[in-house]
């Protein structure tokens, strides 16, 4: 036994176990004991819907660390199938029910830390007991869909829920050749971001099969004789199906902290400060459990992602072992692909921004679209990036971005994600200075192109409208289309005066000087050229962000 301090750390994973690694790494005297309800110290859960789909062949693939590895390197006692079930916070002792046993017995810590993770939401709905229906969460849950797949000869698939989880598994298991339905209560997938951007991922799903009901909600499951499962919809609708996912979203496992008096915050998680330090002075908390700040919206809440639990777990153990350090917050930069489309975002959405009240003001939002190539055009094989990058109009710095197209998506997301940690501008994006060669990226890369375009509105060079507004533009504005003949006749604004923009200056006698006029290319770069033009020649011009391209993506959101 060590003479050193006692630490004991609930729930391994990501926030748990590399609380304990890094732990040992500043403390080699301290006695280590992690404690995990599961058959696992630290797997990969975000490899779970791949293992499903046989991407991922070997189950052990999955295991990150293992309780040898553990005691081996690390000299740290992990004990499996321990769960703590209460919390002494006065004796500073903790009561474990060893599940082997079945016996409880005391362990004194001189530091705790929680990592209890997240539990998947299910929603009060009759059915969700039934055997076929199943979460995503652990190991054991990909076995046992594995296994009903292949015992059942599985064709048919429900996923309730169109988030991560939900597009990875329908990605996987459309991979498995099963039919797939995903049923969707928002009017789109990724509820989280902006629907004209998720447009590309509906696409990807659909044009391999999947049925997707959006703005649905599942009123039961039932399940016949033979272990038929049936979705039953509330709008009266019924699919049948071998295997039901659920896919909703998790909820932070707080029973432990609330059962030991430890302060909640106002979403349900447990509260934190700075150094992911509790209401209990000798207790700490990291992962899916706790409430974290959000360092763009100035809010807190709940952040579910493998990122920033590991980092909350290195925070913790370096304060315990005496490091003044602090987590810095979080900002939400995720990724998700679905066959060849990648979406990737930092920060904010719009959707999110106005929910919170903080489009107009505070923050005074304004936001811009383009659809660069991710690598230079002539170099083959270029494919497109649609970028949505989302500033404040009162200095320019950047508040959120996200992206979508089949490579280089989230090489450019992560660039955007380190400049708003660092409380940079568009202006910084205009000047950074980033890796050039033809089949990596442009001597103007999609980034800079962002921070250009951006940098181009606060200056004033050129006003911008969006999509919406184009839709429901006023009497009397007039719509400019400067697109070739071949690119009109293909499909356009309707009610658009068409002059190419190579005929432009020797044209505008054929423009009205005392209406707006609204003008428009197929991604937003040639009418950018007329409407600086147009405005210095008199004309009240304004570019639509984006062109044509963002407006066809805007209204197939609308229309899904």
């Amino acid at each position: 036994m060590s003479n050193g301090k006692r630490i004991l750390i609930v729930g391994g994973v990501a926030g748990g176990a590399s609380c304990a690694a890094r732990a040992r790494r500043m403390d080699e005297q301290a006695e280590i004991i992690l404690f995990e309800r599961g058959p696992f110290v630290s797997f990969a859960n975000c490899g779970l819907p791949y293992y499903v789909g046989d991407v991922i062949r070997r189950e052990q693939s999955l295991l990150v660390a293992t309780p040898e590895l553990f005691r081996d390197r690390f000299n740290i006692q992990v004990r499996l199938h321990s769960e703590v079930v209460a919390v002494n916070r006065q004796e500073k002792t903790v009561t474990v029910r060893d599940h082997g046993s079945g016996t409880n017995y005391e362990e004194r810590y001189d530091a705790l830390v929680l990592s209890p993770g997240a539990s998947p939401v299910k929603p009060p709905i009759e059915g969700l007991d039934l055997p076929g229906v199943f979460s995503v969460r652990t190991i054991p849950d990909s076995r046992e869909i594995r296994k009903r797949i292949e015992e059942a000869r599985a064709g048919r698939a429900v996923i309730i829920g169109g988030g991560y989880i939900g597009l990875e598994m329908a990605e996987n298991l459309l991979r498995r050749n099963l039919q797939v339905t995903l049923v969707e209560l928002q009017r789109q997938l990724m509820p989280l971001s902006d629907p004209e951007m998720v447009v590309p991922i509906h696409e990807a799903l659909t044009e391999r099969g999947a049925d997707i009901r959006l703005g649905e909600e599942v009123a039961r499951v039932s399940r016949s004789d033979d272990g038929l499962l049936t979705v039953h919809l509330k709008s009266g609708g019924t699919v049948d199906s071998d295997v039901v996912i659920l896919a909703v979203g998790v909820r932070p496992e707080v029973r432990l902290a609330m059962e030991a008096g430890l302060e909640l915050g106002p979403m349900g998680g447990i509260r934190v400060d700075e150094r992911m330090r509790t209401s209990d002075p000798h207790i700490w908390a990291v992962g899916d459990a706790v409430e974290v700040y959000n360092v763009v919206t100035g809010s807190r809440g709940l952040m579910p992602l493998a990122g920033p639990a590991n980092r909350q777990g290195r925070i913790a153990a370096d304060v315990i072992c005496g490091r003044d350090v602090r987590f810095r917050g979080v900002q939400g930069t995720a990724v998700v692909g679905v066959f060849d489309q990648v979406l990737a975002a930092t920060g904010p959405s719009e959707k999110v921004l106005k929910r919170l009240g903080l489009w107009d003001s505070p923050l005074q939002c304004e936001k811009i679209y383009l659809h660069p190539g991710h690598h230079a055009n002539y170099y083959p094989g270029a494919e497109v990036i649609t970028i949505k990058l989302i500033f404040s109009k009162k200095d320019g710095r950047i508040l959120g971005a996200q992206a979508v197209g089949k490579e280089g998506v989230e090489k450019r997301i992560d660039i955007i994600s380190m400049a708003i940690q660092k409380g940079g501008t568009v202006f910084d994006l205009e000047e950074a200075e980033l890796c050039y060669s033809p089949q990596f990226g442009s001597a103007k890369d999609p980034v800079n192109l962002a921070g250009m375009i951006a940098a181009n509105v606060l200056r004033g060079d050129v006003e911008v409208v969006h999509a919406p507004e184009m839709a429901a533009r006023p009497e009397g504005v007039c719509v400019l289309d400067v697109r070739e003949p071949l690119e009109f006749k293909r499909g356009h604004v309707e009610g658009a005066v068409h002059i190419p923009l190579g005929e432009l200056r020797r044209r505008m006698n054929e423009l009205p000087r005392d209406r707006e006029i609204w003008v428009y290319c197929y991604v937003g770069q040639r009418s950018y050229v007329a409407a600086r033009a147009l405005r210095q020649y008199g004309f009240r011009a304004k570019n639509l962000s984006g062109g044509y391209r963002s407006l066809l993506m805007w209204q197939k959101a609308v229309d899904l």
